[in-house]
């Protein structure tokens, strides 16, 4: 088992249910234990556009309304919840339904630079305690018809539970010419910022 940078009693409990955000996190020695936040988050997104709200601030409401429904069931526990949000040219994408969605996604996205908003909020005790964001730009390559459906048969359906319709870290890479922001945050968990403020909140050692 790894050696954890952990002090605190209970292990960090994450309001999610994504597999990325839980290997990062397990990858940087946390102990994590995760809960479905069980929200309706178009709902929630829905309230923000309606108050005008900036698409960096969208991810911080999603990250804080998630980290809130599972820290009003466990007051004594320290929540983390997060979100992404994918901006291009001011239109927001979310994940795909189904592979012609994913086309369209790709079509949209391609030879255009798009931003992906990352944010992270901790709660406790039914309260936002901090709250972390960081945005990353990603330039894609000009693509035709044929070269997206040649993408979308190699990776497979898998891609259609990433917002953009494609996994950075895999095939994804392809797609692009210019990427700039740090890869934690392209995943969807800006883990730099997220340990500095675990940090400056006691819970790990170093």
């Amino acid at each position: 088992m790894m050696a954890s940078p952990w002090i605190a009693d209970q292990p960090l409990l994450l309001a999610s249910t994504s597999r990325t955000r839980l290997t990062l996190l397990v990858g940087a020695g946390l102990p994590v234990e995760t809960q479905n936040p069980d929200i309706d988050e178009r709902a929630v997104e829905a309230e923000g556009r309606a108050q005008d709200s900036a698409p960096t601030l969208l991810a911080r409401r999603l990250a804080a309304e998630k980290a809130l429904a599972v820290s009003r069931r466990h007051p004594e526990r320290l929540v983390l919840g997060a979100d992404q949000i994918l901006d291009c040219e001011g239109e927001i994408l979310h994940k795909p339904a189904d592979r012609a969605a994913a086309h369209a996604h790709l079509e949209r996205l391609a030879g255009r630079t798009h931003a992906l908003h990352s944010a992270a909020v901790l709660a406790q005790g039914g309260a936002v305690v901090d709250t972390v964001l960081d945005s990353a730009h990603l330039t894609m390559r000009t693509l035709d018809g044929r070269a997206i459906d040649r993408y979308l048969d190699l990776a497979g359906p898998d891609v259609w539970t990433s917002v953009g319709a494609y996994r950075l870290e895999g095939l994804g890479v392809h797609l692009f010419e210019k990427i700039a922001g740090d890869h934690f945050t392209i995943l969807g968990l800006p883990l730099i910022p997220l340990l500095a403020a675990l940090r400056r909140r006691g819970y790990l050692s170093f």
